[in-house]
């Protein structure tokens, strides 16, 4: 009589199986996690953006305060204009520079020669400006070096070099005065130490050491008005304007200070940029799926809808205090789906022509760069719309966790239980199948 063979279990496979089934409301939690994982990411995204667009408004709110100040001449003269500038023009007459003292030492052989036999240090005194400075201490048996080292590092306001003039004797310490002007240069040097003295002494105009350069202020006129200056950087000889000058003139130049209209324009483009940018990725990422294209991370998500409908609502609402209530009678115009667009002819004839009131349209206190940056600041600072639903998002990945957390226990005992199981079930299998191959054998 034939009998057929009972075969054992596979347990580690038949029990993974059946633990893939019951980790389903795991998995399911976890991709959860992932999927609120990313609209956090999200709405990092979106803060950054609107950290721009705030950036941008405020930029352009600068720019339009903001002055030009353009020389007929830049080898003449350099300006720079701050918000308190006065636009007008100017006549500039630059009758002299100011500069910097030189002194330089007649030439010695070498650099690194003691200049003195004195086996004791010396002190070397130096006025500036008629001003006696703290004595400098030069070590016994000083080279040029030395004494150009001990020198700067007094930091007394002038400067020490050694300047190889390739002569037989070539080596010739350099001072140089650290600012222009007669209050800025040596008046007098001396030391205690006789060769040291010998080499650097100098009154003021005369001495061992040589004046190269003589100190001297500028001297100019602005509207023929003259004025002295220690520097030939001089600020608000023109209200809100520092002039850096270069050159003297033969002939009045000059200079015109006006509303930097060319800055205005590039922050203008940077705002309008900034907030498509923002736009953009508001729609795109709370977009709905369809048959064609995949929803977005933050489709259906309420705060994004606040968002949008407060940035409609905000350029949809006129501007107050001026004639100009609108963003499109300046060309910042609204397209049909909701970026916006600059007209540059536009903007800059508004300009022009009515400076003053495009200034209130974006900058008065109902302006739209005002409430612009008031947004932004609401939406992305502590407690505000996108911390508010981070929070709440974080919090739900919490949740999630402690739920995986419970249930992975769960799975512990679940799969001892099963594994149990359904080894004394293959036990028991095993068992029958020997009895069986005896009995088979007895009949046989």
């Amino acid at each position: 009589m034939a009998t057929t063979g009972i075969s054992g279990l596979d347990v580690q496979s038949l029990v993974s199986q059946l633990m893939s089934i019951e980790r389903r409301p795991i998995d399911k939690l976890n991709t959860k996690v992932t999927d609120t994982q990313s609209k956090i990411s999200s709405f990092g995204t979106l803060s950054g953006l609107v950290a721009s667009l705030q950036t941008s408004a405020q930029g352009l709110k600068t720019a339009l305060q903001g002055f030009s100040a353009t020389p007929a001449d830049a080898a003449i003269l350099s300006a720079t204009a701050s918000s308190s500038a006065a636009a007008g023009t100017y006549t500039i007459e630059v009758s002299r520079l100011a500069k910097a003292q030189t002194l330089a030492s007649v030439g010695q052989s070498s650099q690194t020669t003691a200049i003195s036999a004195s086996a004791t240090s010396a002190t070397l005194s130096i006025s500036i400006g008629g001003v006696a400075q703290p004595d400098i201490t030069i070590p016994a048996g000083a080279t040029l070096q030395g004494v150009r080292d001990a020198i700067n590092s007094a930091n007394l306001g002038v400067t020490a070099s050694i300047i190889n003039d390739g002569s037989a004797t070539p080596y010739r310490l350099v001072l140089t005065a650290n600012e222009a002007g007669t209050s800025k240069a040596i008046s007098n040097i001396s030391s205690s130490d006789g060769d040291i003295n010998a080499l650097l002494n100098f009154d003021g105009s005369t001495g061992a050491m040589e004046q190269k350069v003589i100190p001297q202020t500028a001297l100019f006129k602005v509207n023929n008005i003259d004025i002295e200056s220690a520097s030939n950087t001089y600020t608000d000889a023109i209200q809100g304007v520092t002039l850096t000058l270069k050159a003297t003139t033969t002939a009045p130049t000059s200079l015109t200070v006006a509303r930097d209209t060319a800055a205005v324009k590039t922050a203008a483009d940077k705002f309008v940029e900034a907030y498509n940018a923002l736009y953009s990725q508001l729609k795109s990422r709370s977009a709905y799926g369809s048959s064609t294209a995949t929803a977005g991370v933050l489709a259906g998500d309420n705060t994004v809808r606040q968002m949008l409908n407060q940035l409609r609502e905000m350029f949809t609402t006129p501007a107050t205090g001026g004639t100009l209530s609108y963003l499109s009678e300046i060309g910042i115009t609204t397209q049909a789906g909701g970026s916006l667009k600059l007209d540059s002819s536009k903007f800059s004839t508004a300009m022009a022509n009515n400076f003053a009131d495009v200034d209130n349209l974006l900058n008065g206190a109902a302006g739209f760069v005002t409430r612009l940056d008031a947004w932004a600041t609401s939406v992305t600072q502590t407690g505000g719309l996108i911390a508010q639903r981070t929070d709440n998002l974080q919090s739900s990945i919490k949740g999630y966790n402690a739920q995986i957390e419970q249930l992975e226990k769960r799975m512990t005992a679940i799969q001892k239980q099963y594994t149990t199981t359904y080894t004394n079930l293959n036990m028991l299998l095993m068992s029958m199948n020997d009895t069986s191959n005896y009995l088979t054998s007895q009949f046989g």
